[in-house]
């Protein structure tokens, strides 16, 4: 029996991340709506939505960027398979046979056991193991069988002369007043504001990239960590008091670290656990998160994030230009470099 909202199930899991305003402008005294007669303008409508409208735009932008973005991708692995297949005298399909999922070995029970049960965590109905066992192999199988393939492109790539000339995605920039827990030179010509969730499984994956980053970049980037707690994840408010407590204590990015290695153990009890693993005094720091001093710091960087229009986690801003989501260092590697070389713009 197949299920088909299995493999979307498995990938929403798995691999996935937590319309454009059109028209012709209006007279700002237009009005929009009336509240006993008394009417609500066009101007008005315009600076309550600017913040959301900015970030629609900006959204919209990144899509067709993305968008150009793999579809040259897609076109530069083509001509290298092409390349190779014709080079070896066979066809691009034998060629991704041979090279890549013919050396893609079957999942084991282990692994497939393992898939389900992470799924089936997350909280989402799913049939007995034995009835989707043959999907989850499937899926996995090419999963794998993808990787592979990603690594071969990567390979051909390295011995091959590619050059490619799309400019980076150049988002309008914003005046972006962070005030948090920063890393790196106060001086550094660029600065990445990150607003971040610690329940964010997709924060969680981007804090590699920004260690990656900072290790690139030394005395050129400052990182910046904005608290953004979204309301779908109720221990994050506190989670996010609790590191902010550990700074008090000069570790905020020790217990910023840890609380991102321990996503699912951050109810209060656990926050406390973790104060001590990280060696802050505990007495002082239990005494910071019951009291709840450090609230309004999360709040106040909550209510920057929502006057930039942040919507979801993890959301970037490199000088003020936005990127959203848990994405490769290549990304921020051009943005970085586009703005080092560009300091006046």
């Amino acid at each position: 029996m197949r299920h088909a909202t299995l493999v979307p199930l498995l990938v929403g899991a798995l691999l996935g991340g937590c319309s454009r305003p059109s028209g012709a402008a209006q007279d700002p005294s237009t009005p929009v709506a009336k509240v006993d007669g008394r009417a609500i303008t066009e101007g008005e409508l315009a600076a309550e939505a600017k913040a959301a409208l900015v970030a629609a735009d900006a959204r919209h932008a990144e899509d067709v960027w993305n968008a150009r973005s793999r579809a040259l991708s897609a076109l530069v692995d083509r001509r290298l398979l092409e390349a190779r297949a014709a080079k070896e005298g066979i066809t691009v399909d034998a060629l991704l046979q041979r090279e890549v999922s013919g050396k893609v070995p079957e999942p084991d029970e282990a692994t497939l056991q393992g898939v389900y049960d992470q799924t089936k965590a997350t909280g989402r109905p799913l049939p007995p193991f034995a009835e989707v066992k043959g999907e989850i192999a499937a899926f996995v199988k090419g999963q794998s069988v993808e990787g592979a393939r990603q690594a071969y492109l990567g390979k051909l790539r390295a011995e091959a002369k590619v050059e490619t000339f799309l400019p980076p995605l150049l988002l309008p920039k914003v005046e972006v007043k962070a005030d948090g827990p920063s890393l790196g030179d106060a001086a550094a010509p660029v600065t990445i504001v990150a607003f971040s969730d610690y329940q964010c499984e997709f924060c969680a994956r981007a804090e590699p990239t920004l260690k990656q980053v900072a290790v690139a970049y030394p005395g050129k980037v400052r990182i910046v960590f904005q608290p953004y707690p979204l309301n779908i994840h109720p221990l994050a408010p506190k989670a996010s008091e609790a590191a902010l407590c550990a700074g008090e204590q000069g570790k905020f990015w020790e217990m910023h670290d840890q609380l991102f290695a321990n996503q699912k153990a951050l109810a209060p009890d656990a926050l406390k656990i973790h104060a001590r693993a990280v060696g802050l005094d505990g007495a002082k720091f239990d005494a910071c998160l019951d009291s709840g001093r450090t609230a309004p710091a999360v709040e106040s960087s909550r209510k920057l994030g929502d006057g930039l229009g942040v919507s979801s986690t993890p959301t970037f801003y490199v000088n003020g230009r936005p990127l959203t989501g848990a994405l490769p260092f290549e990304r921020f590697k051009e943005l970085i470099d586009w703005e080092l070389a560009h300091p006046a713009r």
